[in-house]
């Protein structure tokens, strides 16, 4: 019997496939160098990408992830040519007001983690909007890190620490509840892709125990396919947390 896309996944070899991580994190990178190899401007592949970045939603929901988070913008990022980062504004604004009512009929909950000081009014409203009309869903947890970065995570938790308990010792809870990622388990799962192997101040206190996957694939071309293989090396992984392993 054939499967369904929606049942490909629990039809795969039990050996490979144990589980579904509860929360995948996604470094999307290469969409410059994917349409540079196309002789394309640099914003069809974030168009491109944009595309891509959909289809792993849909599958994510469709495999029963709880959490995903992806890296949209760093602050890093501000540096980049002003027509691009114009660009990427607009993209971001015209595909979450487009997208907004099918992730919300499909249960998803929306939510953008970063600084949003410098985000422009327009874009401000649509964020505010669709956190606003999701937040009582229970489905997908779609987490969408814009101007952000790890480093600047920490700090702004200790600040707030220290301005409303300034008396209190800083633990590890204490900074948790801090965070901007307040409320979400640390990602299990961890895909990279283009090729690099680095983390690129991305949720660095929160990736303390996840499992990095780096794949060659540009992001535009990274398909439900792709995400299915990843899952497949991650349940190969012996997720030890410190203790001794059980295969010696």
């Amino acid at each position: 019997m054939q499967c369904s896309q929606a049942l490909h996944f629990m039809c795969l070899d039990d050996r490979k496939m144990k589980q579904v991580p509860q929360h995948i994190a996604i470094i999307m990178d290469g969409n410059g160098r994917w349409a540079k190899k196309r002789f394309l401007p640099r914003v069809a592949g974030h168009v491109k990408g944009v595309n891509a970045l959909k289809n792993i939603v849909n599958h994510c929901d469709d495999l029963g992830v709880k959490y995903l988070t992806v890296f949209a913008f760093g602050r890093e990022n501000w540096n980049r040519p002003q027509d691009e980062v114009s660009f990427l504004m607009r993209l971001m604004l015209k595909r979450l007001d487009k997208e907004l009512d099918e992730l919300h009929s499909k249960n998803a909950v929306i939510r953008f983690i970063g600084d949003r000081a410098r985000i422009n009014n327009a874009l401000l409203t649509s964020i505010l909007a669709a956190e606003n009309k999701t937040k009582q869903n229970t489905g997908l947890n779609f987490s969408i890190c814009l101007d952000y970065s790890g480093q600047y995570d920490i700090i702004q938790a200790i600040n707030r620490i220290i301005s409303e308990r300034p008396e209190s010792p800083i633990t590890e809870e204490t900074l948790n509840y801090y965070l901007l990622t307040d409320g979400m388990p640390n990602p299990d799962l961890v895909i990279r892709t283009s090729g690099e192997s680095r983390i690129s101040n991305f949720m660095l206190w929160q990736l303390a125990y996840s499992e990095f996957y780096f794949s060659g694939i540009y992001w535009p071309d990274f398909t439900p396919s792709e995400l299915e293989r990843a899952i497949e090396w991650y349940n190969n992984r012996e997720r030890r947390f410190g203790k001794i392993s059980e295969q010696i």
